[in-house]
Protein backbone atom coordinates (compact mmCIF):
# COMPACT_ATOMS: atom_id res chain seq x y z
CA UNK A 1 0.00 0.00 0.00
CA UNK A 2 1.37 3.44 -0.97
CA UNK A 3 2.22 5.94 1.74
CA UNK A 4 -0.12 8.95 1.84
CA UNK A 5 1.54 12.34 1.62
CA UNK A 6 -0.08 15.47 3.02
CA UNK A 7 1.06 19.06 2.64
CA UNK A 8 -0.80 21.57 4.81
CA UNK A 9 -1.68 24.81 3.00
CA UNK A 10 -3.94 26.67 5.45
CA UNK A 11 -5.14 26.07 9.00
CA UNK A 12 -8.15 27.69 10.74
CA UNK A 13 -7.12 28.04 14.40
CA UNK A 14 -9.94 30.55 14.97
CA UNK A 15 -12.52 27.83 14.31
CA UNK A 16 -11.24 25.78 17.26
CA UNK A 17 -11.46 28.90 19.45
CA UNK A 18 -14.98 29.90 18.37
CA UNK A 19 -16.63 26.47 18.01
CA UNK A 20 -16.90 23.01 19.52
CA UNK A 21 -16.02 20.63 16.66
CA UNK A 22 -18.24 17.53 16.84
CA UNK A 23 -17.30 15.71 13.66
CA UNK A 24 -14.88 16.18 10.76
CA UNK A 25 -15.23 15.33 7.08
CA UNK A 26 -12.86 15.43 4.13
CA UNK A 27 -13.99 17.05 0.89
CA UNK A 28 -12.30 17.55 -2.47
CA UNK A 29 -11.87 21.11 -3.68
CA UNK A 30 -12.70 22.21 -7.25
CA UNK A 31 -10.01 24.64 -8.41
CA UNK A 32 -8.81 26.17 -11.68
CA UNK A 33 -5.22 25.89 -12.94
CA UNK A 34 -3.63 29.05 -11.54
CA UNK A 35 -5.43 28.61 -8.19
CA UNK A 36 -3.72 25.24 -7.76
CA UNK A 37 -0.30 26.77 -8.44
CA UNK A 38 -0.98 29.56 -5.98
CA UNK A 39 -2.13 27.10 -3.30
CA UNK A 40 0.97 24.95 -3.79
CA UNK A 41 2.95 28.07 -2.85
CA UNK A 42 0.84 28.36 0.33
CA UNK A 43 -1.13 31.45 -0.70
CA UNK A 44 -4.51 30.56 0.79
CA UNK A 45 -6.56 31.81 3.75
CA UNK A 46 -9.69 30.31 5.34
CA UNK A 47 -9.95 32.56 8.41
CA UNK A 48 -13.22 34.25 7.43
CA UNK A 49 -14.67 31.45 5.31
CA UNK A 50 -17.81 29.38 5.83
CA UNK A 51 -19.60 26.50 4.13
CA UNK A 52 -23.14 26.25 2.77
CA UNK A 53 -25.16 23.44 1.21
CA UNK A 54 -27.29 24.56 -1.74
CA UNK A 55 -29.33 22.25 -4.01
CA UNK A 56 -27.52 19.17 -2.73
CA UNK A 57 -24.06 20.66 -3.45
CA UNK A 58 -21.50 21.98 -0.96
CA UNK A 59 -19.80 25.36 -1.47
CA UNK A 60 -17.15 27.26 0.47
CA UNK A 61 -17.53 31.06 0.67
CA UNK A 62 -14.87 33.60 1.60
CA UNK A 63 -11.89 31.33 0.98
CA UNK A 64 -9.13 33.59 -0.31
CA UNK A 65 -6.70 32.12 -2.84
CA UNK A 66 -4.21 34.82 -3.88
CA UNK A 67 -3.78 35.32 -7.63
CA UNK A 68 -0.77 33.51 -9.11
CA UNK A 69 1.97 36.03 -10.07
CA UNK A 70 2.65 34.48 -13.47
CA UNK A 71 -1.02 33.76 -14.18
CA UNK A 72 -2.00 37.07 -15.87
CA UNK A 73 -5.37 36.66 -17.69
CA UNK A 74 -5.94 33.11 -16.42
CA UNK A 75 -6.25 34.21 -12.77
CA UNK A 76 -9.69 33.86 -11.22
CA UNK A 77 -11.32 36.09 -8.59
CA UNK A 78 -9.50 35.41 -5.27
CA UNK A 79 -12.76 35.23 -3.27
CA UNK A 80 -14.80 33.26 -5.78
CA UNK A 81 -17.19 30.62 -4.41
CA UNK A 82 -15.57 27.19 -4.67
CA UNK A 83 -17.39 23.89 -4.94
CA UNK A 84 -16.55 21.01 -2.62
CA UNK A 85 -16.79 17.37 -3.67
CA UNK A 86 -18.45 14.96 -1.24
CA UNK A 87 -20.48 11.78 -1.39
CA UNK A 88 -24.26 12.20 -1.50
CA UNK A 89 -24.78 10.31 1.78
CA UNK A 90 -22.26 12.61 3.53
CA UNK A 91 -24.05 15.71 2.20
CA UNK A 92 -27.42 14.34 3.39
CA UNK A 93 -25.96 13.56 6.82
CA UNK A 94 -24.57 17.10 7.09
CA UNK A 95 -27.85 18.60 5.90
CA UNK A 96 -29.75 16.72 8.61
CA UNK A 97 -27.33 17.92 11.30
CA UNK A 98 -27.38 21.55 10.11
CA UNK A 99 -31.17 21.63 10.38
CA UNK A 100 -30.69 21.13 14.13
CA UNK A 101 -30.43 24.39 16.04
CA UNK A 102 -26.96 25.81 16.49
CA UNK A 103 -24.98 23.60 14.08
CA UNK A 104 -22.82 25.04 11.32
CA UNK A 105 -20.10 23.94 8.90
CA UNK A 106 -16.63 25.47 9.12
CA UNK A 107 -13.49 24.74 7.11
CA UNK A 108 -10.72 23.58 9.47
CA UNK A 109 -7.79 23.13 7.12
CA UNK A 110 -6.81 23.02 3.47
CA UNK A 111 -4.15 20.57 2.33
CA UNK A 112 -2.88 18.55 -0.60
CA UNK A 113 -3.29 14.79 -0.24
CA UNK A 114 -1.59 12.71 -2.92
CA UNK A 115 -1.58 15.75 -5.23
CA UNK A 116 -5.24 16.62 -4.78
CA UNK A 117 -6.57 19.69 -2.95
CA UNK A 118 -8.70 18.74 0.07
CA UNK A 119 -10.63 20.66 2.71
CA UNK A 120 -11.30 19.32 6.20
CA UNK A 121 -14.80 20.37 7.22
CA UNK A 122 -15.91 20.53 10.83
CA UNK A 123 -19.51 20.08 11.97
CA UNK A 124 -19.55 22.59 14.80
CA UNK A 125 -21.70 24.46 17.27
CA UNK A 126 -20.73 27.83 18.71
CA UNK A 127 -19.04 28.43 22.03
CA UNK A 128 -20.40 30.94 24.48
CA UNK A 129 -18.10 33.60 25.93
CA UNK A 130 -17.69 31.69 29.20
CA UNK A 131 -16.69 28.56 27.25
CA UNK A 132 -13.96 30.54 25.46
CA UNK A 133 -12.70 31.95 28.77
CA UNK A 134 -12.70 28.46 30.27
CA UNK A 135 -10.69 27.10 27.34
CA UNK A 136 -8.14 29.93 27.65
CA UNK A 137 -7.84 29.31 31.42
CA UNK A 138 -7.24 25.58 30.88
CA UNK A 139 -4.62 26.31 28.21
CA UNK A 140 -2.81 28.75 30.54
CA UNK A 141 -2.96 26.22 33.40
CA UNK A 142 -1.49 23.49 31.18
CA UNK A 143 1.26 25.85 29.99
CA UNK A 144 2.16 26.75 33.60
CA UNK A 145 2.29 23.08 34.60
CA UNK A 146 4.58 22.30 31.66
CA UNK A 147 6.84 25.22 32.58
CA UNK A 148 7.08 24.05 36.23
CA UNK A 149 7.78 20.49 35.09
CA UNK A 150 10.53 21.72 32.80
CA UNK A 151 12.10 23.83 35.59
CA UNK A 152 12.01 20.90 38.07
CA UNK A 153 13.67 18.56 35.59
CA UNK A 154 16.51 20.99 34.83
CA UNK A 155 17.95 20.70 38.38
Amino acid sequence: MAKETQKLVANNKKAYHDYFIDETFEAGLVLHGTEVKSMRMGKCSIKESFIRIENGEVFVYGMHVSPYEKGNIFNKDPLRVKKLLMHKYEINKLLGKIKEKGYTLVPLQVYFKDGRAKVEIGLAHGKKLYDKRDAIAKKDQRREAEKEFKVKNLY
